[in-house]
């Protein structure tokens, strides 16, 4: 799932399609250069791997100045909860900040290859304490770095944030999409935090939401 909302942005700073387009040009050559093996690749897909990671931040299996990892779920409500809790954390780290507003995101989907580790089988499954801690990253960043050196493609690994048992990927590396872009198929979803449930809706009657007070419970990263 990635934030919707970049062409709107824009599109509120000028007076017209042209202006726009300018503007998305000059934003676009202020930005990082792409590493080499993202060439070709939609734009969705080569982000995570354009930008450094700085202090204080980091995720899962990216400690700072690591190479890009792009966070994938084996289902969309599994997404969301990856994605609602780090929105979460962006609400509860804000000081003098108690609310934000409505957030519109895109799912889209996209087949992997290439070399897999799935941290549910063993030997790995001996220490899903470690992969499973929901803000000592510590032990899955040396894996990742690890997993790197041995050529890894990807790790598969449990959702720390879906209350379901459901798996998540970290993708190491550019070269494990199969396509060089996502599939046709996205959908648009709403994300709405209101005091203790992170709310998902999308245009019609699906609707879900998870209980931000178990990510309260678990300590936030």
């Amino acid at each position: 799932m990635v934030e919707a909302q970049h062409v709107v942005s824009t599109m509120k700073l000028v007076d017209s399609l042209e202006e726009q387009e300018l503007l998305e040009d000059i934003i676009e050559h202020g930005k990082p250069p792409l590493p080499p093996a993202t060439e070709g690749l939609h734009y969705l897909l080569a982000t995570p791997f354009r930008y450094e990671t700085l202090p204080p931040a980091g995720s899962r299996f990216r400690a700072v100045h690591d190479p890009g990892v792009f966070y994938g779920a084996e289902r969309i409500r599994t997404a969301a909860a990856e994605t609602g809790y780090r929105r979460w954390c962006f609400l509860q780290n804000s000081a003098g900040l108690d609310r934000l507003p409505p957030a519109s995101f895109t799912a889209f989907s996209v087949p992997i290859i290439g070399k897999t580790v799935d941290l549910h089988i063993s030997p790995f499954d001996r220490d899903q304490y470690l992969w499973t801690h929901p803000s000592d990253y510590l032990a899955t960043q040396a894996f990742a770095r690890t997993a790197r050196l041995a050529s890894v493609d990807a790790i598969i690994y449990q959702s720390v944030r879906d209350p379901d048992t459901h798996w998540c990927i970290a993708i190491l590396t550019a070269s494990a999409f199969a396509e060089r872009k996502p599939d046709d198929a996205m959908q648009t979803w709403t994300l709405t935090l209101l005091p203790e449930e992170a709310v998902w809706q999308r245009q019609g009657s699906e609707a879900f939401a998870f209980d931000t007070r178990l990510w309260s419970a678990g300590g936030r990263r």
